[in-house]
């Protein structure tokens, strides 16, 4: 596998652990916001939404006009990043919005991974008006997304089982192999 090929699955198998997590949690404790965490799930989402933007789309290739058609980029950048409180996002946005434009950018964040050549993976990041906190490179960008999400997934995690739904992993005994 090339590092673009690991990379895309790495990306698309963190996007699934998102979905896996979120489609396990009731819609209506989406608002949620346990004092013990100070977040709640649709925050998660919307920060999703725009740190996967940001970390594997815009300082990758730059803003994307069928994007921005699409997701209001501004909005979530007023509603859910790190100077923003997840009670003040409360009801911005729905539910389905939320999924639906979370699944518009993981798609264009794929997308994107896989037109890159690998001297473009090793290139510097699209500048911008924020300087990236962690990456240099886009291959770094790229691999701090996968990080970025699985962090928030422990997060979404730990918000579902405050909630009251602990995630089951459904363990399987195996025969004792001596």
């Amino acid at each position: 596998m090339t590092e673009i090929e690991i990379l895309s699955k790495q990306t698309r198998d963190t996007y699934q652990w998102v979905h896996k997590l979120i489609d396990s949690i009731p819609e209506d404790t989406w608002n949620e916001t346990p004092a013990i965490l100070e977040s709640n799930v649709s925050w998660q989402i919307g920060h999703l939404v725009i740190s996967i933007y940001y970390h594997s789309i815009l300082v990758i290739k730059g803003h994307q006009e069928d994007i921005l058609k699409q997701v209001p980029i501004k909005k979530y950048t007023e509603l859910y990043t790190f100077n923003s409180l997840p009670k003040n996002s409360i009801e911005k946005l729905t539910t389905a919005e939320l999924k639906n434009h979370l699944e518009i950018i993981e798609k264009k964040s794929v997308e994107i991974i896989n037109s890159l050549t690998p001297e473009e993976l090793k290139s510097e990041l699209i500048p911008g008006k924020v300087e990236h906190p962690v990456a240099r490179t886009r291959f770094e960008a790229i691999d701090w997304n996968i990080k970025h999400t699985m962090w928030h997934c422990g997060q979404l995690a730990s918000l579902k089982r405050i909630l009251g739904y602990p995630y089951k992993f459904e363990l399987k005994k195996t025969e004792n192999v001596n």
